[in-house]
């Protein structure tokens, strides 16, 4: 499974309240018009997101996709028809944004019960297969899911891990855990 993630967050001139509306308003006909091999969204609301430029909330969209073949329709289908005008009312109001496109390494996760993203990086000295069976003890938990970077569309670290506890990591991870409230779909 792949994750097209997309961090973004509101000009200074629009409240946090209509862009929240908005956003929620584009997810909800999404949901209801998806395309072949999107299987959904979840929408994180963070805080201190460091490697972007703002210091406010920001919102972290995963669009869970069967696989590289399914990014075109969900293009096409985010930004025409029946989502066109709740997508560019989202985008008229952004003031930046970044994106990555992840792989699930490890784990099965449900995104909307997730309460915690650690972000790590590979040691530079450590192989890509010792990374992965270090971690696998840890993400062979129920509710922990390990996201691996695909390709760098922004400014995003490699790894997300994602759970429902804060887990406690190596230091030589050197990771950085954000506090996510899910935000889409609502329970």
């Amino acid at each position: 499974m792949l994750a097209y993630v997309f961090w973004h967050w509101h000009k200074d001139t629009v409240s946090q309240n209509q862009y929240e509306a908005d956003l929620q308003r584009f997810h909800e006909i999404l949901s209801l018009n998806k395309p072949a091999g999107f299987n959904g969204s979840t929408v994180f609301s963070i805080e201190k997101a460091d490697w972007l430029q703002t210091p406010g909330t920001v919102y972290e969209e995963w669009y869970l996709l069967d696989d590289s073949a399914a990014m075109d329709p969900l293009n096409q289908a985010a930004v025409h028809d029946a989502c066109e005008e709740p997508h560019n009312t989202v985008a008229r109001n952004a003031a930046g944004g970044a994106a990555g496109l992840y792989l699930l390494r490890y784990g099965n996760e449900t995104l909307s019960k997730a309460r915690f993203a650690t972000w790590i990086n590979k040691p530079e000295q450590m192989s890509y297969r010792d990374f992965y069976q270090s971690l696998e003890s840890l993400c062979s938990q129920p509710g922990i899911a390990l996201w691996g970077r695909q390709m760098v569309l922004g400014p995003t670290t490699e790894f997300c891990l994602h759970s429902e506890n804060q887990p406690t990591l190596p230091a030589q991870y050197g990771e950085k855990i954000h506090h996510l409230s899910c935000f889409w779909p609502k329970s």
